[in-house]
């Protein structure tokens, strides 16, 4: 078996956060490589409680199952938040200076009778502590000269982490945002090729009559006028970058449009995982509601008759008065005769004012 050096570590380390179980490959050659039985990685969020915590660990085989470093750190919480970071620590030195002295009964980690360990922390306040312990052969300098050296990459490893959790938290909420207002969102080549996608628009190219995904990968329309003035759209991006975005129907029941942006420079030279760059950014809203069930919404939210709850919906979607009407079957007159009372019962003076308040109010998370 290949010995194990420090860039085997530090290759692991950094690459562990993105692993199954978490540092899994870093844990199990820093244990070889210290000729430990037990290599640990302890970590404590910001904030959390003492007892929130999170132990990944590699053990030499046949060790026993129930030996975990946690059961140590719940003893006494404060003298291991106590530790100086980036300073390795015997456990026989932990144990001396312990006030009270340490139970006599719990002589050690569990069966092991040496350990070293370090404390490390990020800026926004995690804790983390590496450990590796033996049952037998007490720690030398030599491993203590490893860990030290290990101390700062560990520090940036779990800055990273935290990072990239925070900023997974932050996605996920955004997209349940955008799942609950039904946009979702697609990256597009000059051509129409699709680059990359979100789980609302992959769903909407799936379920959806009115747009879908080539054989060769391009984007098309069902509507040969909306097909027609998407690639219109791409042309005139590639031609100017700063053209103004573009708005395109797709459909009406369901309720389906999107708008067509173009990309910056830097989002064009950096792909995020294709070799082509995006021209374009779609964003796509289909309302996953029919009609039926708007309309009822609306009734409920705003105390309108379903014939004024129709016409509303109808406003909301741009319609023009004359459309709305003839749209809903009734006169024009009686739409008017509606939208006085629309406007009286919702508090609105016009249909821009009518359009931005159901745009805003929680029918859109329905």
């Amino acid at each position: 078996m290949r010995s194990i050096d420090e860039l085997d570590l530090l290759e692991a380390l950094h690459e562990g956060q993105f692993e199954q179980p978490l540092w899994s490959t870093f844990l199990e050659r820093l244990r070889r490589r210290a000729q430990a039985d037990y290599a640990s990685l302890l970590i404590r969020r910001a904030q959390a409680p003492f007892n929130e915590l999170v132990e990944l660990f590699s053990r030499a085989p046949g060790e026993h199952a129930g030996l975990r470093f946690e059961t140590l750190y719940l003893l006494d919480p404060p003298r291991y938040h106590a530790l100086r970071p980036e300073r390795v620590y015997d456990l026989r030195e932990l144990r001396e200076a312990a006030t009270p002295p340490a139970r006599p009964e719990i002589p050690a980690l569990g069966e092991f009778q040496h350990a070293q360990l370090m404390r490390v922390t990020e800026p926004g306040g995690c804790t983390a502590w590496v450990v590796v312990a033996r049952r037998a052969r007490p720690f030398g300098a030599a491993e203590g000269a490893l860990l030290s050296a290990l101390a700062r990459h560990l520090s940036l490893a779990i800055r990273a982490f935290v990072a990239v959790e925070r900023e997974r938290y932050r996605s996920e909420v955004a997209q349940h945002a955008l799942h609950r207002l039904n946009f979702g969102w697609m990256s597009l080549a000059a051509d129409g090729q699709l680059i990359d996608y979100d789980a609302n628009a992959e769903r909407m190219l799936q379920r959806s009559q009115v747009l879908r995904r080539t054989a060769r990968g391009r984007l098309m329309l069902a509507s040969p006028e909306a097909d027609r003035a998407l690639g219109k759209a791409l042309r005139g991006f590639e031609e100017n970058p700063q053209a103004r975005p573009q708005a395109i129907h797709l459909s009406d029941e369901p309720w389906i449009d999107m708008l067509v942006l173009s990309t910056t420079a830097a989002d064009r030279s950096m792909p995020a995982n294709r070799a082509r760059a995006p021209m374009t950014i779609i964003y796509i809203h289909g309302d996953e509601q029919t009609s039926t069930h708007r309309v009822e919404q609306i009734v409920d939210l705003f105390g309108l008759s379903r014939n004024e709850a129709r016409l509303a919906l109808a406003l909301s979607r741009g319609r023009s008065i004359a459309d709305a009407a003839a749209e809903i079957g009734i006169s024009l007159e009686t739409a008017r005769s509606y939208s006085k009372n629309i406007y009286a019962k919702t508090g609105t003076r016009r249909q821009a004012d009518l359009v931005r308040l159901i745009l805003i109010s929680v029918i859109t998370l329905a």
